[in-house]
């Protein structure tokens, strides 16, 4: 219930209350005055600061448990002025209550305001991310569909290359071919030469300069590390000369009777 704003404390009251705050107030002074005596005896010591913080420790002890002691005493027992004092206490109690309903009020708005404001924004961002999500998975559909044309016409591209190359190189040895059975014939008509030491022997089929050739190629490519070809009688030594003298072949440096074909890749 609010509190009447013209109330007035009876006259009675306010003396008896006056009278006893004077009592009080010259209790005070004389106990003030006692200390200021007591005081004025400890002066007389050597170390006269240590003396004042010793009479101080000494002094605030005493008031601790005096305190300690000492049990609340109301300053009147009059009804009237009871029901002033608790009225005015009332009176600041509830004005300090509406001031902090007041401040917890405007907080509470401000707090509003900025939860709208953090959900607004938390939104926004929400939708930035669907957008970027949706945005990703565009890309990335795309990067595939072009990953995989690219792909396809990469692997026809390399078609082409491979059927150019092996029709380029078939060419090659057509030409190659052509070139060595015209202006490198065997040495006879039949296609064979008997040997030196005895004309009873068999005669040994001798080979083209193409034949020599493609098998000094398929050793050097089937088994690099091993690429010399053993000369059998097979072999026409002026054609054996021939790609010696002119760096298309090699002997071994141990073993005469090994050829291999120059690396020229």
């Amino acid at each position: 219930p609010e509190i009447p704003s013209d109330y007035v404390c009876p006259i009675d009251a306010k003396e008896e209350i006056l009278n006893e705050c004077e009592s009080i107030w010259k209790h005070m002074e004389e106990c003030q005055s006692k200390l200021m005596l007591q005081g004025t005896e400890t002066l007389l010591k050597s170390d006269v600061k240590l003396a004042l913080l010793m009479m101080q420790v000494k002094t605030l002890t005493a008031e601790y448990h005096q305190w300690q002691k000492r049990s609340p005493e109301l300053t009147s027992t009059n009804p009237d002025v009871l029901l002033t004092l608790g009225k005015e206490e009332l009176q600041k109690v509830k004005n300090d209550l509406e001031m902090m309903l007041s401040t917890i009020q405007s907080k509470n708005k401000q707090l509003e305001k900025d939860l709208k404001r953090e959900q607004q924004w938390h939104e926004e961002q929400e939708q930035l991310l669907d957008a970027l999500n949706g945005i990703e998975e565009e890309t990335k559909t795309q990067a595939q569909l072009s990953k995989k044309c690219f792909n396809i016409e990469a692997f026809h591209e390399l078609q082409n290359e491979m059927l150019k190359q092996k029709m380029y190189k078939e060419e090659l040895l057509n030409a190659l071919g052509g070139f060595l059975e015209e202006h490198f014939p065997l040495p006879e008509k039949g296609g064979s030469a008997r040997m030196k030491n005895s004309s009873e022997e068999p005669a040994v089929e001798l080979i083209t300069l193409n034949e020599i050739l493609e098998i000094l190629i398929n050793k050097l490519m089937s088994t690099p590390h091993e690429p010399y070809v053993a000369i059998n009688d097979s072999f026409w030594p002026p054609y054996v000369e021939l790609l010696l003298r002119h760096g298309i072949a090699l002997r071994h440096p141990e073993d005469p009777n090994r050829l291999r074909l120059e690396a020229f890749h």
